[in-house]
C-alpha cells in the first residue's frame, strides 16, 4: 500500500512543470545530496503551527508538542518522514508526519514550531519549501 501511495502521491499533486525547475542556490546555502534516498514530492508553501495548541491531541491521538520534529499533511500516512527545505536559505530539517492539515488555502504542509526554527521561517511564519518524502530504513 506505501509503495503504491508513494508512486500515485506526484501525480496527485499536479504540479506545474514552472514549479520544479531548479531554481539558484542563494549565497552561503550548501546543496545536498538528495541521492537514492527519497521521493520528490514537488514544493509549495508551509506554515507552521503555534505554541497556542501545545498539548492538543493530533490526528494520530498524541499530544502536540511544539518541540518536536512533526508536521502536519493532508494525504501522507502518519509516521512518514519528510524532509522540508526551506527554498530561500536552502536550510532542511527531517520531520514525522503525525496530523491531518494544513487547512490555510495555498499550504502544502504545516510543521511544528521546532521545525519552523530549524530552516529560519519561524520569524515569517510561511516559507516556499521543497519536499522529499524519505525511504523507510
Amino acid at each position: 500500500m506505501r509503495r503504491l501511495m508513494v508512486m500515485t502521491l506526484p501525480l496527485l499533486l499536479a504540479i506545474p512543470a514552472a514549479a520544479q525547475e531548479q531554481l539558484p542556490l542563494p549565497a552561503g546555502a550548501q546543496e545536498q545530496d538528495a541521492g537514492d534516498d527519497g521521493t520528490e514530492m514537488g514544493s509549495g508553501m508551509a506554515s507552521y503551527y503555534g505554541d497556542e495548541l501545545a498539548g492538543n491531541r493530533t490526528a494520530n491521538g498524541e499530544r502536540f508538542d511544539p518541540d518536536a520534529l512533526t508536521a502536519a499533511h493532508r494525504t501522507l500516512a502518519f509516521g512518514s518522514r519528510v524532509r522540508v527545505t526551506n527554498m530561500a536559505n536552502g536550510k532542511s530539517v527531517v520531520v514525522r508526519i503525525n496530523d491531518r492539515g494544513p487547512f490555510g488555502r495555498g499550504r502544502v504542509i504545516d510543521v511544528s514550531h521546532a521545525a519552523a526554527r530549524e530552516i529560519g521561517m519561524h520569524r515569517s511564519g510561511t516559507a516556499k519549501v521543497s519536499m522529499t518524502l524519505l525511504d523507510d530504513d
